[in-house]
């Protein structure tokens, strides 16, 4: 079955251009997607061993996901854009991968898999499917963390020149590969300020506080209209884009009172311990 792969000339798979090439022309010539994903060197030492792609189906029953990756060093891979997609961050953040991982394994061996994930293995996932990693000039953190959106793309706009951000959840990749909507928005990992403008690949981080299990729990995500950003959508050279308050909401506090509050962003799927397709 042939995948709808993305054109990687789009702003938020530059990232991955190094590690997507290979694997993209293996699966266009039909090959599953854990074997093209398998052709590429192992990217990191796992406690079971060096990293490796396996068919979807290859864990037993009952055995959860992240477990099985654990105990194994095989990540299960379906033949999906979704399953894709993540051999693809394993490939380019290895280190992040891997940290998330543990995280996930030692939680489910202590407490197991029940009817709710907790606050940790909550925010785990959330930075796994939807997540965003920014490196970006003091300015531009403070608008984001603001919500000031007209300071964020409008006033502090050539900023942007000297910030990366990289989508780091393959479910928002996937989403911005079926259908790069204006309303799609990233969950950005808030990092210490002394990192907030590190000039080092996302990845060494990943030993670093930001990674710790009690940091994690406390979900330091802020949102971000992916969109908005520079070079991101054409429309939004037209600075009347971001008017729209469906978008670019307001913060929590002027938030109107008859506004739903907020739902899990974790799709029912994703209770069952492995990541699901869009």
């Amino acid at each position: 079955m042939s995948l709808p792969l993305p054109d990687l000339g789009a702003p938020w798979w530059a990232p991955y251009a190094g590690v997507a090439s290979r694997p993209f022309a293996q699966v266009a010539g039909g090959a599953p997607a854990h074997e093209a994903l398998g052709a590429m060197p192992s990217p990191v030492e796992l406690a079971a061993g060096p990293l490796r792609f396996v068919p979807g189906d290859s864990a037993p029953e009952g055995e959860a996901y992240e477990a099985f990756i654990a105990r194994t060093a095989g990540v299960p891979t379906r033949h999906n854009m979704h399953d894709l997609f993540n051999g693809l961050a394993w490939l380019r953040h290895p280190h992040i991968k891997r940290r998330l991982n543990e995280m996930q394994a030692q939680h489910i061996a202590s407490h197991g898999i029940g009817a709710r994930r907790g606050p940790l293995r909550d925010a785990l996932t959330v930075l796994d499917e939807n997540g965003a990693l920014l490196s970006a000039p003091h300015e531009i953190w403070q608008a984001l963390l603001a919500r000031d959106w007209r300071a964020l793309f409008v006033a502090h706009r050539p900023l942007w020149a000297r910030a990366r951000l990289v989508v780091f959840g393959h479910a928002l990749l996937e989403k911005l590969t079926i259908a790069p909507r204006k309303n799609l928005t990233a969950h950005v990992l808030v990092v210490p300020r002394e990192m907030q403008e590190a000039s080092a690949d996302f990845d060494t981080s990943a030993t670093q506080v930001a990674f710790t299990r009690e940091w994690l729990a406390a979900k330091p995500f802020t949102p971000l209209p992916v969109m908005g950003i520079p070079g991101w959508s054409p429309e939004n050279q037209n600075f009347s884009f971001y008017d729209d308050s469906e978008v670019f909401r307001p913060p929590p506090q002027d938030l109107k009172k008859k506004e739903q509050p907020a739902r899990s962003c974790i799709p029912a799927q994703l209770e069952a311990g492995r990541p699901a397709p869009i």
